[in-house]
């Protein structure tokens, strides 16, 4: 399973970028796609039409995972193993919920995510 980052996305809604075929790639494989809900929630706040939220939608074939008590305590202890550094605390969340679920994230920021590999993450 592949788990979005916010802003891959948004350019994977964009014709032509390599995120749009990547995603084209995986849905024609059948591999599920899907967000965590912080990251829908990024999405979301836009600013969107009611197209861009449809094809969103579509793309998103495993949905939103929602953040649990599980998603929280993994994020909890990625936030801590990077010296609990502000900048990583929504993105130890989305970080979490790919570690929890056994999914690949793919992202455009792959140095946000670097130091979570060590603990878990797999980047696609």
């Amino acid at each position: 399973m592949i788990l979005l980052d916010t802003n891959y996305l948004i350019h994977g809604l964009v014709a032509n970028t390599a995120e749009a075929g990547k995603i084209n790639s995986w849905l024609e494989q059948g591999e599920p796609i899907c967000i965590a809900a912080i990251a829908w929630y990024e999405f979301l706040c836009g600013p969107l039409s009611a197209d861009e939220i449809t094809l969103a939608t579509a793309i998103l074939t495993a949905g939103v995972i929602p953040f649990t008590d599980d998603e929280a305590i993994k994020s909890a202890q990625l936030f801590n193993a990077v010296n609990r550094s502000r900048r990583f605390r929504v993105d130890a969340m989305i970080a979490a919920t790919a570690i929890t679920t056994g999914s690949s994230l793919a992202t455009r920021n792959h140095d946000d995510f670097t130091p979570f590999t060590a603990h878990g993450l797999h980047l696609a």
